[in-house]
């Protein structure tokens, strides 16, 4: 399997936004109950750090970041998103996608990356701490599933070596 990280391109946004309902429906991913549209999901996220992986040429994964505050102090703290389709799950994709955003967010000047994951999501937490993300925090009952049941989520960051020292 030659797998490839590219720039992700509007043109993505089906295979994107289906890779994101599996994870949805995993009630494990996100708190989110649908997908958004393109134009909302895009004014949320930042305009650059945004990969897919591909195989084949079929988008497999993907992985973008959202700005942490609006104020100018947090412009170098960013929010984690990374998805992959169920099939390719547990085959290094998610490892190689975050590997690749840490690279492209420290190009762009962000000094750390952190990540909101469901308590319950124990592969993202191990996916996470893999490359170099550290618990930094613990939040009871942050918000109610698709189902209505409270969650629980941790707090994992990950401080660039270079920026922002």
């Amino acid at each position: 399997m030659e797998m490839t990280i590219r720039e992700m391109k509007e043109k993505d946004w089906e295979a994107v936004a289906q890779i994101y309902l599996e994870g949805i429906d995993t009630k494990l991913a996100t708190f989110q109950a649908e997908v958004p549209s393109y134009e909302s999901w895009d004014r949320s996220h930042v305009e650059t750090c945004r990969l897919v992986a591909e195989v084949d040429d079929k988008v497999i994964g993907w992985t973008a970041l959202s700005p942490y505050s609006s104020r100018s102090v947090y412009s170098g703290v960013a929010e984690v998103s990374v998805y992959i389709k169920a099939s390719q799950r547990r085959k290094q994709v998610g490892e190689k996608l975050l590997q690749a955003l840490i690279f492209e967010a420290e190009k762009e000047g962000f000094w750390t990356l952190q990540s909101g994951i469901m308590e319950i999501n124990s592969a993202s937490i191990a996916l996470h701490s893999k490359v170099g993300f550290r618990f930094v925090g613990y939040r009871e009952r942050i918000a109610k599933d698709s189902n209505g049941v409270w969650q629980n989520s941790v707090l994992m960051e990950r401080r660039s070596p270079f920026v922002g020292i």
